[in-house]
């Protein structure tokens, strides 16, 4: 336990006082192992079982996030170390409206404070929830890291939506920043 508490802290020095996300995409230093590190489906990091309660701490980790493939792993110059995301690894928890009509951005932020621009480069994606028929949101943050989008701002975003024709199909979703991104065929919105 305390040579697992010793790599941790020892992760947590290595990064030092880096502000926002590190480039990950040029490191590629040796992998070390798994880490027994989780990302709830809440958005919460848990290390050994235990939340990580110091929001500062996960802010760290998140900078350091990277994805390949379907796994995830934190990274530094020097080491690689794998962890679990049980959904997605950041969660949208608010998000605000500017302007209107074709102008009109969708803001967000993440439980990590992270603020992106819904756009071409930030999209939705829509996936259907397993089990229950109703659909998941969720929003592209950086480098094939995504954030579920929470229930409430999931209401925001379908009252915000509107019908356009999509390859001859008419298609419900939402606009931001001369995107449109698509949740569902209009007959199935209709049917709700």
């Amino acid at each position: 336990m305390a040579m697992a508490a010793n790599r941790l802290e020892s992760l947590a020095a290595t990064l030092g006082k880096q502000r926002g996300p590190a480039p990950v995409h040029l490191w590629d230093p040796p992998f070390c192992g798994d880490l027994d590190m989780r990302i709830a489906a809440d958005g919460s990091w848990h290390y050994l079982g235990t939340p990580i309660g110091r929001p500062a701490m996960v802010r760290l980790f998140a900078s350091v996030l990277k994805r390949e493939g379907e796994r995830y792993f934190l990274v530094t110059p020097v080491e690689k170390v794998g962890i679990k995301v049980d959904d997605a690894p950041f969660l949208a928890v608010e998000m605000e409206v500017q302007g209107t009509g074709a102008e009109r951005a969708l803001i967000f932020r993440t439980n990590v404070d992270d603020v992106v621009c819904c756009d071409a480069d930030h999209a939705l994606r829509f996936e259907p929830e397993v089990g229950t028929g109703g659909t998941k949101p969720y929003i592209h943050i950086r480098r094939d890291l995504w954030a579920l989008v929470t229930r409430a701002l999931f209401f925001d975003l379908v009252a915000l939506g509107e019908t356009r024709t999509l390859a001859g199909r008419a298609m419900f979703g939402v606009a931001s920043a001369g995107s449109f991104f698509p949740m569902a065929p209009a007959e199935a919105m209709a049917e709700r």
